[in-house]
C-alpha cells in the first residue's frame, strides 16, 4: 500500500544497534525511508543493521549518543538536520533491564533503568520535537512493555519506567497534536530477543502457557506495528497503546 510507505523521510531509531531496534530500523529502510541507526555501545549491531539496509538498496547511516545525555541526543540531532534538513520518525527504542526486588535494588539500579527507558525518551523529544513542530510534521513511536499493565516481580523499575512511558506518550500527543505531531506507544509482550532471555529460560514453558497464540513474539513483528504508526495509514491515530503480546494480557 502507498500509504505505507516512507520515501524521502527521515527516521531516526534508537537503540537500533540490536534486537527490536534493529527489526525496526531495517523494516523502515526497506519502506524508502533514510534511516539513522543509533547506538550507544552497540557500535557493531548498529554498522551491521546500516550495512544490511544498504546492501538491500536503502540509505542508512549509523549515529553514537547516549540517550542518557541530551548534549549528545542533542548533537546528534543537530548532525542530522544539518545534512538531511529535516527528521521526520523517531522511534525511542532504546532501554535496558535491571531486574530485581525493589527491597534489595540499589539505588544505582534505580536510576539507571528509569533514566535510561524514561528519562532517554524525553531527551529524544526535547531534541526532535521543536523541528518536527515547525514542519508541522513527525511521528514518534515510543517502546513501551507488557509489564506497564502486567508486571512481573522484580520489575519495580522496569514497570515504573515503561507505565511512564505510557503516560508521557498521551501526555506528548496533547502538546504536539496540534501542530501536526503525533505521538504513539508500542507495548511489545515477550519477545525474542537478549533482553528477554533470561526470562525465557526461566520460565519459558510458563510464559508460552499464558500467551494465548502459544509462543513467543519476532522483533519483526513489533517492528511491523511501529512501521503503521509512523506511516500515513495511521495519520489519525495518536496517543494510543499498540499492544503486540499474542493475548497474554488477556490470560
Amino acid at each position: 500500500m502507498d500509504d505505507l510507505r516512507l520515501d524521502g523521510r527521515v527516521a531516526l531509531v534508537t537503540g537500533g544497534g540490536r534486537g527490536i531496534g534493529t527489526a525496526v530500523a531495517k523494516r523502515l529502510g526497506a519502506a524508502g525511508a533514510h534511516v539513522v541507526v543509533n547506538y550507544a555501545n552497540s557500535e557493531d549491531g548498529a554498522r551491521a543493521c546500516a550495512g544490511e539496509i544498504i546492501a538491500a538498496g536503502g540509505s542508512a547511516e549509523a549515529m553514537q549518543a547516549d540517550v542518557r545525555d541530551l548534549a549528545a541526543v542533542q548533537a546528534m540531532v543537530d548532525d542530522v538536520l544539518e545534512r538531511h534538513e529535516h527528521l521526520d520518525i523517531l522511534v525511542n527504542n532504546a532501554g535496558i533491564v535491571r531486574d530485581t526486588l525493589l527491597l534489595t535494588m540499589s539505588e544505582e539500579q534505580w536510576v539507571d533503568v528509569v533514566d535510561t527507558n524514561l528519562g532517554g525518551i524525553a531527551r529524544c523529544i526535547m531534541a526532535v520535537g521543536r523541528s518536527m513542530m515547525l514542519n508541522r510534521r513527525g511521528a514518534i513511536v515510543n517502546l513501551s512493555s507488557i509489564a506497564a499493565a502486567h508486571p512481573n516481580r522484580g520489575q519495580a523499575n522496569y514497570a515504573a519506567s515503561k507505565g511512564g512511558i505510557e503516560s508521557l506518550t498521551r501526555a506528548l500527543a496533547v502538546e504536539l497534536g496540534r501542530k501536526g505531531v503525533r505521538v504513539n506507544a508500542v507495548a511489545p509482550g515477550i519477545i525474542e530477543t537478549d533482553m528477554s532471555a533470561r526470562v525465557r529460560d526461566e520460565a519459558g514453558k510458563e510464559i508460552k502457557n499464558r500467551v494465548l497464540l502459544r509462543r513467543f513474539g519476532q522483533p519483526e513483528e513489533v517492528a511491523a506495528a511501529v512501521h503503521f504508526l509512523v506511516s500515513d495509514a495511521a495519520a489519525y491515530i495518536t496517543g494510543q497503546v499498540l499492544t503486540v503480546d499474542g493475548g497474554i494480557g488477556l490470560s
